[in-house]
């Protein structure tokens, strides 16, 4: 063979092994290893307590209904009800203590990210009603005329 065909040849050889040599000492031991034997996956059994350790953002409504029913219920029977409430009022962590109430994202950006007409009659989010940002009351929040927990009442 030709160098100009050993050489590229030789250069790939050479990375394939730095590769798999940085590998060996930088991918810790325990990486998927199962039960079973090699198997690819996320968790080590050497960080199980770390995972354990990790505080839990996002709680679901079942966490929301014991103090805010009357919203749950509410929106129980509107089209929203597929939504999670943290979507729109931000993580429940720390809620109710810190903070005591939770913000409540009213900005446009967020109801467009399901409300934006989209074309695609195959697709489940083709469904959902749109509107045109630039024609349907521009710069102004949707919560200044819908309410988000019973949206199809339409003005507050």
């Amino acid at each position: 063979m030709s160098n100009h065909v050993l050489r590229p040849l030789f250069v790939v050889a050479v990375l394939v092994f730095l590769g798999l040599l940085a590998r060996h000492f930088i991918v810790p031991k325990d990486f998927g290893i199962g039960r079973t034997g090699y198997m690819y996956g996320w968790h080590r059994k050497s960080n199980v307590e770390d995972w354990k350790a990790v505080k839990v953002k996002y709680r679901t409504a079942e966490y929301c209904k014991d103090c805010h029913s009357d919203k749950i219920d509410l929106i129980m029977t509107s089209p929203h009800a597929i939504i999670n409430c943290e979507n729109c009022h931000g993580p429940a962590v720390d809620h109710p203590d810190d903070p005591p109430k939770l913000p409540i994202d009213r900005s446009r950006e967020l109801c467009l990210r399901c409300h934006f007409p989209l074309p695609y009659p195959t697709s489940g989010r083709g469904k959902i009603r749109g509107i045109n940002p630039e024609l349907h009351n521009p710069g102004q929040a949707c919560s200044t005329c819908h309410n988000p927990h019973k949206p199809e009442l339409s003005i507050q």
